[in-house]
């Protein structure tokens, strides 16, 4: 009798929670996803797929509070995100008539040349797309070579992008201006306001963008720091 062999066909499904079947039917959907199972009685079970991947989710356990975003989630490792921020983006647009950037349910602000970025469902479920090449040196914990304002742009990036807290963010760059905002570049300067504008934009505070909108235009800037200032502007969500 031969010996069973393992192959490496597997198929990996992600089991969540899930607080609202309703609120999680609805926003899946509105992404594209297509609903291949539906149960919400003796037991909850949901069953949902988009392109080659599914997630399936189930009764949440005691206690489980969605405002703290840490029920659960998941990896989905792909060639490239930018395609897929894409598709979300321009599906929420559709049915919410914006991008939902703050909040909950959200997705996370893809910048040029991510490699990551996260959907954050109804029940606080995270699902992260992570680029296939992403560089195993990465710094998760920002630059340990900057210093002053470039520093705190930098841990600002990693707030953003892999902790997903932009009022974090918002702080670092703020307290970074204040104390180094004097002796930094002209670039970094400029690079701080874009930021606050970008920040203030997603967390619906929007009543300083106009000052520091100035104070940016104020600054002399190269050819080449303007389109890297610029490049930064143009990732801003404005409000639809």
């Amino acid at each position: 009798m031969s010996e069973a062999v393992v192959r490496a066909n597997e198929t990996l499904v992600p089991m969540l929670a899930c607080v609202s079947p309703e609120e999680t039917l609805e926003f899946y959907q509105a992404l594209g996803f297509k609903v291949t199972y539906r149960q919400t009685k003796p037991y909850l079970y949901l069953a949902l797929e988009w392109s080659g991947f599914a997630l399936h989710f189930g009764r949440p356990p005691a206690g489980v509070d969605p405002v703290n975003e840490d029920v659960g989630g998941c990896l989905v490792i792909v060639d490239a995100v930018a395609p897929y921020h894409g598709s979300f983006t321009a599906a929420m647009r559709r049915t919410y008539g914006k991008v939902l950037s703050s909040g909950r349910p959200r997705i996370t602000r893809y910048r040029p040349g991510a490699s990551r970025f996260t959907l954050v469902d109804p029940s606080g479920n995270s699902i992260i797309f992570i680029q296939r090449d992403e560089p195993a040196e990465l710094e998760y914990g920002g630059s340990k070579t900057l210093t002053g304002l470039a520093k705190a742009l930098d841990n600002a990036r990693i707030l953003r992008e892999f902790k997903g807290d932009d009022r974090a963010a918002f702080r670092a760059v703020t307290s970074g201006l204040r104390r180094h905002g004097t002796t930094a570049s002209a670039v970094d300067r400029a690079l701080a306001l874009a930021t606050l504008m970008q920040l203030s934009t997603d967390l619906g505070e929007v009543d300083q963008i106009a000052a520091w909108e100035a104070e940016l235009h104020a600054i002399e800037l190269t050819d080449d720091e303007r389109r890297q200032v610029e490049s930064c502007l143009q990732q801003t969500t404005a409000p639809e």
